[in-house]
């Protein structure tokens, strides 16, 4: 699976397996933000009944399995956060990004591995579409 990710000096896609990175000209795409009543929303995706919400605070990530009516904190260890996207085949499969990072869960959310290459700064990310 790969990541298509927006940064201030272009677009990349990066390998969430192998980690490899290359240049593309693809647009980072994904359904409309979803619109939250919640405080300080930086990003949010959403697929499904599926809603994470990156949140300028610590814990900097909330989800919702259930569209909104019900909500739990995820992250505490993750740095600030400047995007999130969520599979459209596996709502597990949640990438966050911060600054320069990309982290992945493969459990929506539970846990987080990061990503060893670091990237120019992040504005967006998406999952390549197939």
């Amino acid at each position: 699976m790969k990541a298509v990710v927006q940064t201030e000096y272009g677009v990349f896609a990066v390998d969430l397996e192998t980690e490899e990175v290359e240049p593309v000209d693809l647009e980072v795409r994904g359904s409309e933000p979803p619109v939250l009543a919640l405080p300080r929303v930086v990003a949010a995706a959403a697929e499904g009944s599926t809603i994470v919400a990156v949140i300028d605070r610590k814990p900097p990530l909330l989800v919702s399995h259930d569209a909104g009516v019900t909500w739990r904190e995820l992250g505490g260890g993750l740095p600030p956060g400047k995007a999130v996207a969520i599979s459209e085949d596996d709502p597990d499969l949640i990438v966050y990004a911060s600054r320069n990072r990309l982290h992945v869960s493969t459990n929506g959310g539970v846990f987080w591995r990061a990503l060893a290459v670091e990237l120019p700064e992040i504005e967006a990310v998406s999952f390549e579409p197939v």
